[in-house]
């Protein structure tokens, strides 16, 4: 429902047209979004009505117009992001089945971006009978078709056929020219773990961390590579479990620390409800960590818990001290986080990409109108973005980080 607009709004929105953006400097796949025009609504609905998981149309939008200009632009900021002539083109498409969830990286050994369907969704049938699939798609083709708005059909879809197969996978990184995943895990017996795949036929796979001193992790979700010293940092949440594909948590959901060096597993992070997605700031200064804790799978939501992004800043040894919060999100909560070349924070949200600048002011959105749990940049101007049930590509100005680690 669109909210209406009070009289006062309505002097607002007019005064939009003074914003220091005019309307002749938006791309053409572009729009204002005035946040001044909501800042007070003539009505606003209870929470069981209106809440995190609603979609907001501002006043004067539709749900329509907000996605035919998909690149909204809260802040002058964002342009420079952007760029002239943004793009975005659904390349994808499953009915039912969410093949596109999370795990997005760019190889940039062969120019495709891998991404892995969603473990434990009861309509992908995956998690404990079966283990989710990693997919792949060529950046040539996407490009080849970006300048269409639904390009689905023309992009293939590709089956990793992982081998070992890597067991519900779900983030993953650049690692040493391969690709490195966490793992899920399944059932009791097949524990969460980090795997290494190359990325090239046939795709072998080994698995360098399984356990914290014998003991079971409970559900790894993402992984980044500090640009610096190359430890691996990963996540650790109870997803695996409220998703009924493992057992009972036995350690409480934390951030780890592993060096592949020397072994050494260190927590360097705890407190959170559900840390999820990760990432580092491009000089390596600061962690980007997001917690799901709205989302307790079958327990349900509580939207009194975190849709947050924390920031910590990473000392010289690589230990993370001086939490902060980074941003809340209005709509589902913050997955998979990205940051550019420029240390821009990009989060993956409840409809869309959502951007921040450093401080944390939003600044934008790449809005696709539905869940997009993960993305990633693929080098400079080109970004792939996971929707569920839907495959993005984006061309835009920005450059992502890459953190390889090569020896």
């Amino acid at each position: 429902m669109t909210p209406q607009v009070s009289s006062l709004a309505t002097l607002l929105l007019l005064g939009s047209f003074l914003a220091p953006v005019s309307s002749s400097e938006i791309p053409v796949q572009a729009q204002l979004i005035d946040q001044r025009a909501f800042n007070v609504l003539a009505t606003t609905q209870p929470p069981t009505e209106f809440n995190a998981t609603s979609l907001f149309v501002p006043p004067g939008s539709t749900g329509d117009s907000l996605a035919h200009k998909p690149f909204h632009v809260y802040d002058e900021e964002f342009l420079k992001i952007i760029g002239e002539t943004p793009t975005l083109t659904r390349i994808a498409h499953s009915p039912k089945d969410p093949l596109f969830h999370e795990a997005v990286v760019w190889s940039k050994r062969t120019d495709e971006v891998f991404f892995v369907q969603n473990a434990g969704a009861k309509d992908a049938g995956t998690g404990l009978e079966k283990s989710a699939i990693i997919e792949k798609i060529s950046l040539a083709d996407a490009a080849a078709v970006s300048n269409k708005s639904d390009a689905v059909g023309l992009v293939d879809v590709t089956t990793v056929p992982s081998s070992p197969m890597v067991l519900n996978p779900n983030g993953a990184t650049n690692y040493r020219g391969q690709i490195i995943f966490t793992g899920e895990g399944q059932g009791d017996n097949e524990p969460p773990a980090l795997w290494v795949m190359n990325p090239k036929s046939p795709y072998n796979t080994t698995v360098i961390l399984n356990n914290y001193f014998g003991r079971q992790f409970n559900s790894l979700n993402d992984v980044a590579i500090h640009p610096k010293h190359k430890d691996i940092y990963f996540t650790d949440t109870i997803y695996g479990y409220v998703q009924d594909f493992r057992p009972a948590p036995g350690l409480q959901d934390q951030v780890y620390r592993f060096n592949p060096e020397t072994g050494a597993v260190t927590v360097v992070a705890d407190g959170f409800d559900h840390p999820n997605g990760l990432t580092f700031s491009p000089d390596g200064k600061h962690a980007y960590v997001t917690d799901t804790g709205i989302n307790s799978g079958f327990f349900g939501l509580n939207f009194t818990r975190p849709a947050s992004i924390y920031r910590f800043d990473v000392k010289d040894d690589g230990t993370l001290e001086s939490r902060k919060t980074f941003a809340f999100v209005h709509s589902g909560a913050p997955d998979g986080v990205h940051c550019d070349s420029k240390g821009n924070v990009y989060a993956g949200c409840g409809d869309g990409v959502h951007v921040w600048n450093p401080s944390g002011k939003l600044i934008g959105k790449i809005y696709v109108g539905s869940t997009a749990a993960n993305f990633n940049f693929a080098g400079e101007g080109r970004m792939v973005i996971c929707a569920e049930t839907d495959l993005y590509y984006a061309t835009l100005a920005a450059a992502g980080t890459y953190v390889d680690s090569e020896m």
